[in-house]
This record gives C-alpha cells, sequence and structure tokens, in this order.
C-alpha cells in the first residue's frame, strides 16, 4: 500500500472514532446536566 492511502486510511479511523466518542461525550455531559442515566432506564 502506498505511503498517502496508508496514512488516508489511519486519518479515516481516527475521525470515524473522534466522531463517535464526541457523540457520547456530549450525551454524556446532557445527560449530567439533566439528571438522566446514560443509557435510558433505571439500574436500580
Amino acid at each position: 500500500m502506498e505511503l498517502n492511502a496508508k496514512r488516508k486510511t489511519i486519518l479515516l479511523i481516527i475521525a470515524i472514532a473522534g466522531f463517535v466518542i464526541g457523540r457520547l461525550l456530549v450525551r454524556f455531559i446532557l445527560n449530567l446536566l439533566l439528571g438522566g442515566t446514560m443509557f435510558g432506564g433505571n439500574f436500580l
């Protein structure tokens, strides 16, 4: 694989992971502010 193509695939994987983690982080912060649970439902 060419170096440039390998670099693009690595950047794409990092971008997707960052997007997913960013979405979870926003959801986590909003849940803390609103007093909800992270995945819905009661744990008790």
